[in-house]
């Protein structure tokens, strides 16, 4: 069992920049994941599958909604507060922080801003303690990219709606309790709607044979006729806008997650350079090896910086989204670049679950794909600093 040594870098001082509060959570959520989840990681990931027993500890450390106001369950915590928290989950593992970025802005967001006082209370609660563990249902077997030509549809059937249609690559479908999902009325008008499990005609497929994400659970939403209460409908926005606003909280939370990974390839691959001997010293005394570390710290340095701002930004409610779409793209982009050079400098041992890297390389793949794939989000910062829309 390997023994999680990690006690972070901050190259440029950053956390003077940080409140108590800040570190606070960061560190609290530190030494959970050490304790808890550390050592029983690559078990997970090569049984290929979530330790459900964890998500009474992801409620306790404020990971489930940890923006979400004190009156509906939440902690009530800032944006950096989140962002410091998906940064330790996912220094540990993508699928771990997968699960409460599902969790947090892709179910608990959507009921808090554009439910009612109802739903929040039914829901909000539940879901920031781990009782409930939700879902979001957006993407389609032929529409991923291009989320607005979805054919998931419902209809008015007077006392209730008829929900029919599929949606895949769904994290924590296979035991989520609810689902938001994203289906089309008759007018052609995209709506969020609230599906418990036990709705007769709504099954969760598991996704089997992924080499990626491997500690989070995977599957699809099917809907054969699936009788939705009225109740269930989020009234208080709709349009292709409403779950692009979710993705916009998820991303944010994923910019700073990324970092989290390349931190612990960094410190991975600093540790063993020293410990490390070829030709007679530490490889950390060799220009090469030197370069590789040096060019890491920089380039997370950038992403801190980056991604702190952002967070500042969030906080006034002024972030963009082609903002936070530059970050999302530029942080996974360099935490895979990170884990792709820590492993070389492993050399044969960078491929054993004796150190994390191999992990974080194969998560880190799906995580340069969902949420925005690499290419998509350089056309949404292309569209923003032009005004000209390529994706048509």
């Amino acid at each position: 069992m390997r023994t999680d040594q990690y006690t972070g870098h901050d190259y440029y001082n950053m956390d003077d920049l940080l409140t108590d509060e800040h570190k606070l959570v960061r560190d609290s959520a530190r030494a959970w994941i050490k304790k808890e989840v550390s050592p029983i990681i690559e078990d997970a990931f090569e049984k290929g599958s979530f330790p459900k027993h964890l998500i009474p500890g992801l409620g306790e450390i404020g990971a489930f909604g940890p923006y979400i106001p004190e009156q509906y369950g939440g902690p009530g915590l800032d944006q950096i507060s989140y962002g410091l928290l998906m940064q330790e989950l996912e220094r540990c593992d993508s699928g771990l922080r997968s699960t409460s970025s599902v969790q947090s802005s892709l179910v608990m967001y959507p009921i808090w801003k554009y439910g009612n006082e109802e739903q929040r209370m039914k829901y909000l609660p539940k879901l920031a303690t781990g009782e409930f563990v939700g879902c979001f249902g957006l993407t389609e077997p032929d529409h991923g990219s291009d989320p607005g030509g979805m054919t998931t549809n419902f209809k008015d059937k007077g006392d209730h709606y008829l929900l029919n249609g599929a949606k895949m690559w769904i994290s924590n479908s296979p035991f989520a309790d609810i689902a938001v999902v994203w289906a089309k009325n008759e007018a052609g008008r995209i709506h969020g709607l609230i599906v418990e499990r036990g709705m007769e005609g709504f099954t969760t497929p598991t996704t089997h044979g992924k080499w990626s994400l491997r500690a989070s659970d995977t599957g699809e939403l099917v809907f054969d006729n699936v009788k939705v209460p009225k109740a269930n409908l989020l009234p208080n926005k709709s349009g292709l806008g409403a779950p692009l606003g979710c993705l916009d909280s998820a991303r944010y939370g994923i910019a700073w997650g990324a970092i989290g990974a390349a931190l612990d390839c960094y410190d991975s691959a600093l540790r063993y350079s020293k410990e490390r001997i070829q030709f007679g010293r530490p490889i950390a005394g060799f220009q090469l090896q030197q370069k590789k570390l040096a060019e890491m710290i920089t380039e997370i340095t950038k992403a801190q910086m980056l991604t702190l701002r952002l967070g500042q930004l969030k906080n006034e409610d002024k972030a963009t989204s082609g903002q936070i779409s530059m970050a999302k793209r530029n942080n996974v982009d360099m935490a895979i670049k990170i884990a792709r050079e820590a492993r070389q400098m492993h050399g044969g041992m960078g491929i054993t679950n004796e150190y994390p890297i191999m992990r974080h390389m194969m998560n880190l793949e799906s995580v340069i794909t969902y949420e925005g794939t690499h290419d998509i989000h350089l056309l949404i910062t292309g569209l923003d600093i032009t005004g000209e829309n390529a994706f048509k």
